[in-house]
């Protein structure tokens, strides 16, 4: 009886890449979860962000609705427009 070494070789070659698909995917798991909570991370830390900024300019447009200044909120106003079209927001809100 006579090996078939090609059939052999064949045999091997697909245990082995079986082996490294699966430290691959090990690797691969492992480096999702930690990616996934350093996102949850930042999520959480965007959110504190964006309450924050959010209370500064709630306080930034009483206050100047309470001392009735008109030209200061004009500009602030025009600011944040400006931001808003260098960003690129206000023509994806518009469309």
């Amino acid at each position: 009886m006579e090996i078939n070494w090609i059939a052999v070789g064949w045999i091997i070659d697909m245990i082995i890449n079986g082996f490294v698909w699966l430290i691959i995917l090990a690797f691969s798991l492992f480096l999702i979860d930690m990616t996934d909570t350093w996102t949850r991370k930042a999520i959480k830390l965007i959110d504190k962000a964006d309450t924050w900024i959010r209370k500064a300019i709630d306080n930034i447009f009483e206050w100047v609705q309470k001392n009735n200044l008109k030209m200061l909120s004009s500009i602030i106003l025009l600011i944040i427009l400006g931001i808003l079209a260098q960003l690129e927001i206000i023509p994806k809100l518009i469309t």
